[in-house]
């Protein structure tokens, strides 16, 4: 039996969880997790590989875009992601907290002497998650969520789901389609509309 995919969280679950996270011991770090996750779609193991070298422009400041290098990319599916406003600016303020690194880790373990594993990430979310009594999230929740936003913005942005397929990093279109949530209201709005 095919395991049931990560549930999609509404804007006011992102909102809980960004504010629970100022609660916690390393509220820089951690909100970048969560927008790494919600605002550039990445997997577990992709926030825990990504490096500032990956983030910085030549003049060493947090740039326009994210470049997932294929050895940090599932199947070496390397993509640049145009860097969402919210995300450069909390990439920007962990970037000078940690004071001002050209290259190394983004993600620190707690003792900071090392980039978190993806498992460590993986962890973090479940126990957030559980936390905020979110049941159905996991990590995949981030990218779930991003994805399926992207899908429902794209018309808007004058793209295609091929530009989605491209921002997920997926080889095949068929697997952006089972990261998108369905949207009963429109779905009835567009009925009405044919």
């Amino acid at each position: 039996m095919r395991k049931a995919p990560a549930k999609v969280l509404e804007p006011t679950d992102l909102c809980r969880v960004l504010k629970n996270v100022q609660k916690q011991r390393y509220p820089k770090r951690n909100t970048v997790i969560i927008l790494l996750s919600f605002k550039a779609g990445l997997r577990a193991c992709e926030i825990a590989g990504l490096d500032w070298t990956m983030v910085l422009q030549s003049d060493y400041t947090v740039g326009e875009q994210i470049y997932v290098s294929a050895n940090i990319a599932k199947k070496g599916s390397k993509r640049f992601i145009p860097m969402h406003e919210d995300l450069r600016k909390a990439l920007t303020i962990l970037h000078k907290r940690s004071k001002s690194p050209k290259e190394g880790a983004i993600i620190v373990s707690e003792r900071g002497r090392c980039n978190m594993t993806a498992g460590a990430v993986v962890n973090y979310f479940g126990a957030l998650y559980q936390e905020l009594g979110l049941s159905g999230c996991s990590s995949h929740s981030g990218r779930r969520t991003f994805i399926t936003n992207a899908a429902k913005a794209i018309t808007q942005a004058g793209g295609s789901l091929r530009d989605v397929q491209e921002l997920a990093g997926h080889r095949a279109l068929t697997t952006t389609e089972r990261y998108i949530q369905g949207d009963r209201e429109a779905q009835r709005k567009l009925i009405t509309m044919i």
